[in-house]
């Protein structure tokens, strides 16, 4: 069973790589077409080149934890939703599109 271990690791990053390449959307995709980073990493998949290549150069990656809030060094940063303003304006908008009636229907019918 050990033997076939680096045969289906190797099977993983390159379907792993394929679907990656056929999610992502044609801008974050870089340096050439989409259609070529597919080609390439079904070629080369056998030997990690094409899965490489994509996973290091083909993807414009975003960094890990990117929000909507910015510290005082200029990086992102998490935001508790109940700090966050535009979750907050998000609830208030839900809240004034409920229809008042509607929740006198729902008292009253309670019993």
């Amino acid at each position: 069973m050990l033997r076939y271990l680096p045969f289906l690791l190797v099977l993983a990053v390159w379907i792993y790589a394929f679907i990656d390449v056929l999610n992502t959307p044609e801008k974050d995709v870089k340096h050439l077409p989409k259609v070529v980073w597919v080609i390439i990493v079904l070629l080369f998949g056998e030997v990690l080149l094409g899965p490489i290549a994509w996973f290091v150069t083909g993807k414009a990656r975003q960094a890990p934890g990117a929000g909507s809030a910015r510290g005082r060094t200029g990086r992102t940063r998490w935001v508790a939703p109940d700090d966050n303003p535009e979750f907050l304006k998000s609830l208030k908008d839900e809240t004034r599109g409920e229809d008042p009636d509607e929740k006198k229907r729902d008292k009253g019918s309670d019993g």
